[in-house]
């Protein structure tokens, strides 16, 4: 039987990790098996640019933390084997985008499940959702839709105007 202090240190890790999940806005649930510490650390380099928070969590204190979080038994199936779990609360396309990506050049790390604002989302939704472009690509985007208009106009005065300026230098001349 596990010492108190041992239970006190698990409910708070689980308290921490439930309310990590509750603020997030996805969360993406990945086996690692057998990837090397070097792999590894690209990920984990690669996550921590987009901003996510990437942990490796054991299986018994994830499914306490995520019925804790509101999932109930959603995800018990899921946590099996090695798990890890990368959660982001500003952009939910980074952790698919970026795990997606890793996973087609290394087929070691499998996508499991996970959640997008609140709702489930299998390995197949996880990977459409990882195509989907980042905020600022849709921004820039959206962007120049809207200044091309503007451009072709600013493009067709200035065309008028250089034409209308040289029938008088040339009779000036």
């Amino acid at each position: 039987m596990p010492s108190e202090k041992i239970l006190n240190e698990k409910k708070a890790a689980v308290s921490a990790l439930a309310e990590k999940i509750k603020n997030a806005g996805s969360c993406v649930l990945v086996d690692y098996c057998g990837l090397s510490v070097q792999e590894d650390t690209d990920l984990r380099r690669q996550l921590r640019a987009a901003g996510v928070d990437y942990s490796v969590i054991k299986n018994t204190l994830a499914r306490f933390a995520m019925k804790e979080a509101g999932y109930g038994d959603t995800f018990d199936q899921i946590l099996n084997g090695t798990t890890s779990i990368a959660l982001s609360g500003d952009d939910v396309v980074a952790p698919a985008r970026v795990l997606c990506k890793f996973a087609k050049t290394n087929d070691k790390l499998k996508v499991k499940a996970g959640f997008i604002d609140g709702e489930f989302a299998d390995a197949a939704k996880i990977a459409e959702l990882s195509e989907i472009p980042s905020k600022e690509d849709l921004l820039s985007k959206t962007l120049y839709c809207l200044l091309s208009p503007i451009q072709g106009l600013a493009i067709a005065l200035q065309a008028i105007a250089d034409k209308q300026a040289q029938p008088q230098t040339e009779a000036a001349e």
